[in-house]
């Protein structure tokens, strides 16, 4: 089985190379960008599992780049920041990233994070059953269709735009509606990591996801929380 493709986006030489370094020891095919021009030619060229994004690129944005990649590719983004409290910026801003990190970091973590969620490649699996299978993987809820094999969610018929990780979350409280999902089995299903301190990405992309159904015209069901607990989607 070939090795999961990571591509490092990094203008910084020593950063970059210690983060090369360490995931190619870690046994992931590595490759680099210094700007990103050159990360979005590699990504057209041949795109990765995974990117490691630097927000302060030389020539473009970060959040912009991550959005052009969101464009072109469905990989997970994992976005490194030069302070920690870029995080909460960055995810209110809906970059579409799948997950962050503020420098300094360690290299062990990183492993650890880029690992977690490269666990269970997020691809949509191709067509190889009878329509019937298909259509078993479309839940309906009301006025929602959580459509898992095309990946695509519908209010009253039309297309909602979201990123992958709000998909994700969404995919995960449809599969079980009723019931009250933790933050912690959220972030578990949706990031495969048990590390708390990414509790506030659920709450986050929770919040992005709720502003979009309900600018889409979603009236029922709708995604309440459980105060100290997590989630549930209730028609």
């Amino acid at each position: 089985m070939p090795a999961q493709s990571v591509l490092v986006v990094e203008d910084t030489d020593e950063i970059r190379e210690l983060v090369t370094t360490v995931l190619r020891r870690a046994g992931f095919d590595v490759r680099e960008a210094a700007s990103g021009a050159a990360c979005l030619d590699e990504v057209r060229r041949d795109a990765p599992d995974l990117i490691v994004l630097d927000l302060g690129l030389p020539d473009a944005d970060g959040t912009e780049i991550c959005r052009q990649i969101r464009a072109e590719t469905q990989c997970y983004v994992l976005m490194l920041t030069a302070r920690a409290e870029e995080v909460d910026l960055l995810i209110g801003l809906a970059v579409g990233a799948d997950g962050y990190m503020a420098k300094p970091f360690s290299p062990r973590e990183l492993v650890a994070r880029v690992q977690a969620m490269l666990r269970f490649p997020r691809t949509a699996p191709a067509a190889a059953g009878p329509a019937a299978v298909a259509e078993e993987s479309v839940r309906r809820l009301a006025e929602l269709e959580v459509d898992e094999g095309s990946r695509e969610v519908r209010v009253d018929g039309a297309v909602v735009d979201l990123t992958r990780t709000e998909f994700d979350l969404l995919a995960a409280l449809a599969s079980r509606p009723g019931r009250v999902l933790q933050r912690e089995t959220l972030l578990r299903e949706v990031w495969q990591t048990d590390w708390e301190g990414n509790l506030r990405l659920v709450e986050a992309h929770m919040s992005n996801l709720r502003r979009k159904l309900v600018a889409a015209g979603l009236n029922s069901p709708e995604i309440r929380t459980v105060r100290g607990v997590g989630y549930r989607l209730v028609a």
